[in-house]
């Protein structure tokens, strides 16, 4: 069976990929913070006879493994981000480690690991078989602030590969078929005069009024926007006391659509709102653009090829303990009574199947996955790694990937993108494939990396 060796291999050493995984949990680091997981990381590579990078395309948290030689040239994309406020004990009730503290709620100590087991697994079966190729693992920093990945791409990276997979704990075993937004991603800063609010309030310039107006402006935007297009936003600074006029405030705004044009022209308009917010109060305005993403684009061919491949394969083996862990975490979500009474917790309270493959257009979340989509054939594996009751990003996803649901999920999905690999390399015909399909989507909508040179990479916080 093609993969056989990398899945034993997988197997064979999963007591490192879960002691690396457990460190990240046990540590985690928000983005650009990622120094002890990119050692880590880098140690784990250097263990197997990887050429590691570390401070990879000029982002000191980046890391990057490299092994093989010649074409095809394959890319995992591992994270090493977690998520600030996600803090979580191995436990079935919402309790923090450190309150206000950082988690892995989004399971990036898993996808990580993941990616680094397929690319440990991809290694041992091409020294088997003699196979050509070269297998490049990347630990990408700060997927949650969605700019990772698009730094790297502005400063060379993925250009040289032949096509790559990235892989996601979740809900349920499937293959990522189309979706997700695109965004451009900046924080409005204003700056105005203080005065007594009291006193002398005409002597004052609120800044605070700067975001309020300009805020009013982007809800009457959201009237004359295409019907893809999703404008948030959260108040960063507002003033310190009500008797004082605030000189200082600023506003975070995303703005995420299903394609590059649509966010660049809504954006536009928004920073009009800004700027006309600014000559209304009398204030200053500065903006922090903190970078875009773009619109998935999964590879539809290596979709297909690699839902087949996971259907066939071995599920994992949840214990009565993981189980019951599942089932008292699912009666703790938020999302219980509305997915028992659609009859969605019937049987197993861990997915145990495979999901079938549905091509979604657009909408959700996004990720800078996308960006690597839009430059080589590129897809996402998705395994069970929580109960099916978790939200994203919650507690409950902090908690499942701590331990043996995280882990069982981790290591099925390294063994999936493994063996889909070496299936590409093994019968090339699916490489071609693939490439033709990209070489088509990519003419709809060429890549033009959404962050321009001058912007600096964020650096680590001492």
């Amino acid at each position: 069976m093609i993969g056989s060796i990398a899945i034993e291999k997988i197997r064979n050493e999963k007591e490192t990929f879960i002691d690396l995984a457990q460190k990240m949990w046990d540590n985690p680091e928000v983005g650009y913070n990622e120094v002890k997981a990119c050692a880590w990381t880098a140690e784990v590579l250097e263990k197997y006879g990887f050429e590691v990078e570390v401070g990879a395309y000029d982002l000191p948290t980046c890391v990057v493994g490299r092994w093989g030689s010649g074409h095809p040239v394959i890319g995992l994309l591992g994270e090493l981000d977690a998520l600030p406020g996600m803090s979580q004990k191995l436990q079935t009730t919402k309790e923090p480690v450190v309150v206000g503290g950082a988690g892995q709620g989004c399971g990036h100590n898993l996808l990580n690991v993941a990616c680094l087991a397929a690319a440990v697994g991809m290694k041992a079966e091409m020294e088997a078989k003699n196979l050509p190729g070269t297998v490049v693992f990347y630990g990408c920093p700060a997927e949650e602030l969605l700019t990772g990945k698009v730094f790297m791409a502005r400063n060379g990276a993925f250009k040289d590969l032949d096509c790559a997979f990235a892989w996601h704990g979740g809900k349920m075993n499937s293959v990522g078929l189309g979706g997700g937004n695109g965004l451009n991603s900046a924080t409005f800063h204003f700056k105005g005069r203080t005065a007594h609010a009291g006193g002398d309030p005409y002597n004052g310039r609120s800044a605070l009024d700067a975001c309020e107006i300009m805020s009013v402006g982007a809800n009457y935007l959201r009237e004359h926007v295409t019907g893809d297009i999703r404008i948030h936003y959260v108040y960063k600074e507002a003033g310190t006391a009500p008797n004082i006029v605030p000189d200082k405030a600023s506003v975070w705004y995303y703005v995420r659509g299903m394609n590059r044009k649509n966010i660049e022209e809504t954006y536009a308009r928004l920073v009009k709102c800004a700027e006309g917010a600014a000559h209304m109060t009398e204030t200053e305005l500065e903006i922090e653009f903190h970078g875009g993403c773009y619109n998935g684009m999964a590879n539809e061919y290596m979709a297909r090829m690699t839902h087949a491949l996971m259907e066939e394969m071995e599920k994992p083996q949840w214990t009565e303990e993981e189980l019951a862990f599942a089932h008292e975490l699912n009666n703790n979500s938020d999302q219980y009574a509305t997915m028992k009474a659609n009859g969605q917790l019937e049987g197993c309270p861990i997915h145990d199947g495979v999901a079938p493959l549905v091509k979604r257009m657009g909408g959700g979340g996004s990720t800078d996955v996308a960006d690597v989509q839009h430059i080589v054939p590129c897809i996402g594996v998705n395994t069970a790694t929580c109960n099916l009751a978790a939200p994203g990003h919650s507690w409950q996803i902090t908690a499942c990937a701590g331990m043996g649901i995280g882990y069982k999920g981790m290591l099925f999905g390294a063994e999936v993108v493994a063996a889909a690999a070496i299936k590409m390399i093994e019968e090339p015909e699916h490489l071609e494939a693939a490439k033709k399909e990209f070489e088509e989507m990519i003419k709809i909508e060429p890549y033009n990396c959404p962050i321009p040179m001058d912007i600096p990479v964020p650096q680590p916080q001492k």
